[in-house]
């Protein structure tokens, strides 16, 4: 992919952008990368998410931890 990275001086931006104050009056870096319209993401640039099947937690998993555990950890 190709793509530019260059440090320049905040006031060249000011006129493009809304800078935050902490960002005027000093070096910047600007780093441009080309738009890739959905359809061409790679495959490993796209994520998916699923559920893995796992038994549900047993009653006791909800019970309070004891006395000595809540004190080590300071709770």
């Amino acid at each position: 992919m190709n793509y530019l990275r260059k440090t320049v001086a905040s006031t060249m931006l000011e006129s493009i952008f809304d800078l935050p104050l902490t960002l005027r009056n000093k070096k910047v870096e600007v780093i441009i990368l080309p738009v890739e319209p959905p359809d061409t993401i790679s495959a490993k640039a796209s994520c998916k998410f699923d559920f893995v099947d796992v038994p549900p937690l047993p009653e006791s998993f909800f019970d309070p931890l004891p006395e000595e555990e809540l004190q080590a950890w300071g709770i």
